[in-house]
């Protein structure tokens, strides 16, 4: 795990027990922190069994708890000391940070506003891997943040790496969490994912090569405005040195959504031919951006263009991202699962020119105008879940659709209604939570499904 010198003597409140917060208690009681700890999860709380022996009571005075965890790992050393507590309740006056989860939303969330009124910053675990960086063997950071394309660009910036022999590893909003990791030799490169969520919880992330891929109207239930949303992504440029480098979307460059204050940065920009053929896990207009981030990015580290080619070319890409799941008699079914709304869809509409479409779940907008310029390459249309019936409404003027309401409907009305040629595609538009656990459950479901046919 990464640990720091940084943290030791003081008081952290962790809210959210979940993977990055569990590595996060982890990581500071490591480092001779004090943790108080709290999820409002019984079940998230219990993850926090005994390592050492001791114990402590609750603060409303429950059964006792256990303290140390070492549920990804060997537990802390003897003697550091974990509480759980319930910090809606507590004085946070008491703690030197508050580190949160980013699910937690900021602008409605009670103990955001007590924290402030308490003069307690709130940070996430990416804010805390900053201020251990100075600890850690020389190293670089590739932050890489958008609306879209994210998970794509961090893997395939990592593949390249790891293709050029460079010691790296990935982390922020995929992978294993930053913390829970080990730290890389010198001459290494770190890798991260960033949500506006976690960017918002930072402070001094100081990136060696940032990278802005896009911005479009997204998770708006935590923003003010479109505007406010944009801000947050660009604030990954505006904590860059100004010897530092970035990649940037050019049309939000271009419409004032961000502001690069950096030595050098590059626009994102159209592939020259059809460069594009040759890399079978990267098809479609948003992969061509994604690959065209990555080589800039990676050309920043210092990696010659034919270093970068072959990690384009043998990408193997992510689970649930235009996964090819399997081809059945000259029909491939892709699993685009990850495509959570409209914009994040299109691209993958674009990719192929005869689909069967399954879309639906929760619906984050009241229209599919983005998927729209595509609806060609749609044969016919499979809608699921709670909006199968607006998502039908919208496209039966231009698509024969038929409601199906659960996944494993869609899935055997597309596979008997498809011909050699044709592509099963999930790629929902939607968020997932109406009959899933999250993407990654509807990905795999999915899957599962049809493996069996």
């Amino acid at each position: 795990m990464i640990t720091a010198r940084a943290w030791a003597g003081k008081h952290y409140a962790v809210y959210g027990l979940a993977r990055s917060g569990l590595a996060t208690v982890q990581a500071l009681l490591a480092s001779g922190a004090r943790v108080t700890a709290w999820d409002a999860s019984a079940e998230a709380r219990a993850k926090l069994h005994p390592g050492t022996g001791r114990w402590q009571p609750q603060a409303d005075g429950g059964a006792a708890q256990p303290l140390h965890h070492p549920a990804d790992g060997p537990p802390p050393r003897a003697g550091e000391d974990l509480v759980i507590a319930d910090l809606d309740t507590a004085d946070l006056a008491q703690f030197d940070s508050l580190v949160v989860t980013p699910g937690l939303p900021l602008n409605r969330h009670p103990i955001a506003a007590r924290a402030r009124e308490a003069g307690v910053e709130i940070i996430g675990d990416i804010e805390l891997f900053a201020r251990a960086r100075p600890e850690l063997p020389p190293h670089k950071v590739v932050g890489i943040t958008g609306t879209n394309g994210k998970s794509t660009t961090t893997a395939l910036v990592h593949h390249i790496l790891k293709t050029a022999g460079v010691p790296t590893t990935m982390g922020g909003n995929i992978g294993l969490p930053i913390l829970a990791q080990d730290p890389l030799p010198e001459g290494g490169v770190y890798v991260l994912e960033l949500s506006s969520y976690q960017i918002d919880l930072t402070q001094s992330l100081d990136c060696d090569v940032a990278v802005l891929l896009n911005v479009t109207p997204d998770h708006l239930d935590r923003y003010e405005s479109f505007e406010a949303y944009a801000a947050s992504k660009n604030r990954l440029l505006l904590m860059q040195s100004s010897e530092h480098k970035s990649v940037i979307n050019w049309p939000a460059f271009e419409a004032g959504l961000i502001n690069p204050e950096t030595a050098g940065f590059n626009g994102i920009v159209d592939l020259v031919g059809d460069e594009q053929s040759n890399w079978v896990s990267l098809q479609g207009p948003h992969n061509a951006e994604n690959a065209d981030a990555a080589r800039q990015a990676c050309g920043w580290l210092g990696i010659d263009d034919r270093t970068i080619d072959e990690g384009l070319r043998t990408y193997p890409g992510l689970p649930h991202r235009m996964e090819r799941v399997r081809d059945r008699d000259g029909v491939l079914f892709v699993n685009d699962s990850k495509a959570t709304n409209p914009t994040a869809t299109a691209p993958a509409l674009a990719a192929f020119p005869s689909i069967r479409w399954i879309l639906g779940g929760q619906a984050k907008t009241d229209n599919l105008d983005e998927c729209a310029p595509h609806f060609g390459h749609v044969r016919s249309a499979y809608t699921i879940g709670e909006a199968a019936e607006l998502f039908e409404r919208l496209l039966s003027p231009h698509i024969p659709v038929k409601n199906c309401g659960k996944l494993a409907d869609a899935v055997r009305e597309a596979a008997t209604d498809s011909a050699p040629g044709d592509t099963v595609l999930l790629s929902p538009a939607c968020a997932s939570f109406d009959q899933f656990r999250d993407f990654e459950d509807r990905g795999d479901q999915f899957r599962d499904l049809v493996r069996a046919l």
